[in-house]
């Protein structure tokens, strides 16, 4: 089950940055690589249930960010939970680069204080 959990993951946050963000996902000269991640899962979903997300940043570093994330379904308590680690690089290069001041300013909007 963990890999579903992690897809939802998964997508919670590439919405997030290429809608807020304006991360050009396909031909950008920057792309986030996971270097680190963890579920944690405590109960199932079933289909059809619609599975709702909460997302917001515990770290941002200058080319790191840390994203947590919770999936829930009609109660207030998640579901499962998780975080991983985006390192942003030079797509041609992958060496670590600082995050884009697009990306950077709507991280900064769901970071943890």
């Amino acid at each position: 089950n963990n890999v579903v959990y992690y897809s939802y993951f998964d997508t919670v946050v590439n919405r997030y940055l290429i809608d807020p963000g304006g991360l050009d996902i396909h031909h950008g000269r920057v792309v986030g690589i996971v270097a680190e991640t963890q579920c944690r899962f405590f109960k199932s979903f079933t289909y059809p249930e619609t599975v709702a997300a909460g997302l917001r940043v515990g770290r941002l570093g200058n080319s790191s960010v840390r994203y947590e994330i919770g999936l829930f379904g009609e109660e207030d308590t998640a579901r499962a939970e998780g975080h991983f680690v985006h390192v942003f690089v030079e797509r041609i290069s992958n060496k670590p680069t600082p995050i884009p001041a697009s990306i950077r300013s709507a991280l900064e909007r769901i970071i943890v204080r």
